[in-house]
């Protein structure tokens, strides 16, 4: 067999190779952020760092597919929160803030890491910066999208955020308000996903 006719062969075989190993590793780091989000939700946050960090590693441009864009290193950042490793945290939040400088929940989570290093004036400021923002995309989304119409649809998130706000906590009192409200967000997803297909399903059963 003569060398042309052999690469003709072989490069084929290479590029399907190639484009199973990619879409092999684009699996996996979907599947490593969703159980780093299961972690996170369920308080196992030493897992959520190892989940993350790999996704990161193999993917560090990953952002997640739902209304609300987090970066894998939005999701790092807040898992490091999570274990107390604030040098760690801030590192990460930073680069999702690099690549979208309106990531309010990389916003929101930077300020508590602030705060708990004790730079409290910035960490406030960040922490109202990122919670006005969330309020706002909050707003956008339900008068502009469809997807609108699951997303917080009983105000809950809005309504904290609201009462946060008026009444001027300080720093430490809005880390609670904001940790609560970063929960809920990642709470939100789910049930916004389920009541979509749930949605759908019921269109087409009536269709």
């Amino acid at each position: 067999m003569n060398q042309t006719r052999l690469r003709k062969l072989l490069i084929p075989s290479a590029v399907a190779a190639l484009v199973f190993v990619t879409g092999c590793a684009r699996v996996q780091v979907e599947q490593d952020v969703q159980d780093g989000r299961s972690a996170l939700l369920t308080g196992r946050s030493d897992d959520a760092v190892n989940y993350f960090g790999r996704a990161a590693e193999s993917n560090p441009n990953y952002k997640s597919p739902y209304a609300l864009r987090e970066s894998v290193w939005t999701y790092l950042g807040r898992a490091y929160y999570e274990t107390g490793k604030y040098p760690e945290a801030r590192t990460a939040l930073d680069k999702a803030l690099a690549s979208d400088k309106n990531d309010y929940v990389a916003q929101l989570y930077l300020g508590m890491t602030l705060v708990r290093s004790n730079d409290q004036d910035r960490g406030l400021a960040e922490m109202k910066t990122a919670l006005n923002g969330i309020h706002e995309w909050l707003e956008n989304l339900t008068s502009q999208s469809s997807e609108g119409a699951y997303w917080d649809p009983n105000r809950q998130i809005r309504k904290t955020i609201e009462t946060a706000l008026a009444e001027k906590p300080s720093a430490i009192e809005l880390v609670v308000i904001a940790q609560r409200v970063g929960k809920q967000l990642e709470e939100e997803i789910g049930r916004a996903e389920r009541d979509k297909v749930r949605a759908l399903y019921d269109q087409g059963v009536r269709n």
